[in-house]
């Protein structure tokens, strides 16, 4: 089993920065994706941005101000988030999968307990 445990949520002001990080423990893959989703009570669950061997991926809304960068070695993933609006605020939840990125949340077998990002206008 992987065990996926996130950091570096918060409360900031509009136009404010944050940094979320991702852990990975336990399997080790040779091979697999990590990304980071969020959610919205009453929304839908959307990716928001995805590294794996083949490809990075951000969804349109936050190209130009998120950076998703991951450490192999350590296992680890984070995403600098800058110029935050007060539209960012979610919870925002660590996943994997194995093989390629997808955008398809259910395709993601192993996640974290998600971490609280709220923005002030």
């Amino acid at each position: 089993q992987v065990q996926l445990v996130e950091s570096g949520g918060g409360l900031v002001q509009a136009g404010g920065s944050l940094r979320l990080s991702c852990a990975a423990s336990g399997r080790t893959f040779s091979s697999y994706a990590m990304g980071w989703f969020r959610q919205v009570p009453g929304k839908e669950r959307e990716l928001v941005a995805a590294i794996s061997w083949n490809g990075r991926y951000y969804i349109d809304s936050v190209k130009g101000r998120f950076t998703l960068s991951r450490d192999t070695a350590k296992n680890t993933m984070s995403l600098q988030m800058n110029s935050l609006k007060p539209e960012d605020t979610a919870v925002y939840i660590c996943a994997a999968r194995e093989g390629s990125y997808s955008t398809d949340g259910t395709s993601y077998a192993y996640w974290g307990q998600g971490t609280q990002v709220t923005i002030s206008s």
